[in-house]
């Protein structure tokens, strides 16, 4: 059982050599005098002939019996093929069934028979053994193995924070609460204020790849109610220095998934083409002029809609930021401008179909800070450990935060966010 090769990792050059792979019956053609098995595996599919003839009876027996999607391993020589996939093919010595599938299957993972969506999430593990699904998860590894080697080289240390939470992370209704023993909890919005107390903590640059939950009721292609954010927070830097660090990390990104996810991108049909920087900055003013340009009708101090974003998108045409944004529609955090204060340090960071990445220079005073708190009508007594923090010597500071889910889909053009997380939890969809 033991396997020696991957079907990527034998060559036609090996022509006579002894193997033992380890997958899955994707196809059993029997042609009577010939019999073929097509193994898939992670990396791809391996040819496995069986000649009436000369093969052994029991061998046969055991292909033949087989139904489709069973695990089993093969032992066999490898043959020079150029028909075959990769240009070999196995005569195997043994084959044997290792865990058989029950008939009918779920769903279809050759790809001759298309499935919904929704069959293809409620039997998800049969789904990713489908290549395109396979290579969307592969993609996405290399995604975020990407963005650790960036951050780790620009001097950021990787942290985690807390889930659960006694305080909301920014306010509002779009929370989760939870039992917490004898009191009351939520599932945590975002880590922004615990990335802010390591600024106070000296740990100067951190950034943390985890989930975050939201409770809005929104049920569109591209919102989740549990999805991966990507956040930094760096001390000594203002909003224009993190804006630098993440339009240069999705260069990176793109640029590496490009090189090293080569093959799984040609199994999408896709062509990344990487961003040029520095990426356009747009002030709001421009940006609502130009949704107002295009019929939207928006006043100064809205937040923008889908339809405004899909506007502006359409005219720059390449990834942007949105800067000097209201300071009122802004979480408390964001600092506001010294000599303006209606506009504030924060910025959005855009893909012409839609937003990726909200971020700003932080507010780092206490005075300033609580007012702020108390200004969107919270209750400041309630942030008291997090306050706590700026009273004892906090950096100037600024980060953000950007969705992995919608960086992936708008990089493979992907229409649907579902696509691109392994068990989505929206707004109808809790299993599996």
């Amino acid at each position: 059982m033991i396997r020696t090769h991957y079907s990527t990792q034998i060559t036609p050059d090996m022509n006579g050599s002894s193997v033992t792979i380890c997958g899955w019956a994707h196809e059993i053609r029997d042609l009577g005098g010939i019999t073929f098995l097509v193994v898939r595996d992670r990396e791809g599919l391996v040819q496995v002939t069986l000649f009436k003839k000369t093969i052994d009876k029991n061998v046969l027996e055991v292909v033949r019996g087989l139904s489709r999607e069973s695990v089993v391993t093969v032992t066999g020589a490898v043959k020079k093929e150029a028909k075959a996939p990769n240009g070999y093919e196995l005569v195997p010595a043994a084959v044997t069934v290792l865990g058989c599938a029950e008939s009918p299957l779920p769903m279809d993972t050759t790809g001759k028979v298309d499935a919904d969506l929704d069959t293809r999430l409620d039997a998800r593990f049969m789904d990713t053994r489908r290549p395109g699904t396979q290579a969307i998860f592969r993609i996405r590894h290399l995604l975020l193995k990407s963005v650790r080697d960036y951050l780790a080289r620009e001097g950021f240390v990787e942290i985690t924070t807390p889930k659960v939470v006694a305080t909301a992370t920014e306010g509002g209704t779009a929370l989760f609460p939870i039992t917490y023993f004898e009191r009351e909890a939520f599932l945590n919005q975002s880590p922004q204020l615990f990335k802010q107390l390591m600024m106070s903590g000296g740990l100067d640059r951190v950034f943390e790849i985890g989930p975050i939950f939201r409770a809005e009721e929104h049920d569109t292609r591209k919102h989740l109610n549990e999805a991966t954010s990507i956040d930094i927070e760096a001390s000594f830097l203002d909003n224009e220095d993190v804006m630098v660090i993440l339009e240069n990390l999705v260069k990176h990104v793109y640029s590496s998934v490009a090189e090293d996810g080569a093959k799984h991108l040609k199994t999408l049909g896709v062509e990344v083409k990487v961003p040029k920087t520095p990426f356009k900055r747009v002030a709001y003013d421009e940006a609502i002029d130009i949704a107002r340009d295009h019929g939207e009708k928006i006043e100064w101090g809205d937040d923008l809609t889908t339809e405004s974003e899909h506007s502006i998108g359409e005219t720059i045409g390449e990834h942007y930021f949105i800067v000097d944004w209201p300071t009122k529609i802004k979480p408390f955090y964001a600092q506001p401008y010294e000599n303006k204060p209606e506009i504030c340090r924060a910025f959005d960071m855009m893909h012409p179909r839609m937003e990726l990445s909200s971020g700003a220079q932080r507010v780092h005073s206490y005075e300033i800070l609580r007012s702020r708190i108390e200004a969107q009508g919270l209750n400041a007594d309630s942030f008291e450990f997090y306050l706590k923090a700026f009273r004892f010597g906090m950096p100037p500071h600024a980060g953000w935060g950007l969705g992995a889910e919608r960086l992936l889909m708008t990089m493979l053009g992907i229409d649907n966010i579902r696509e691109v997380v392994l068990f989505p939890r929206d707004r109808k969809r809790l299993s599996p």
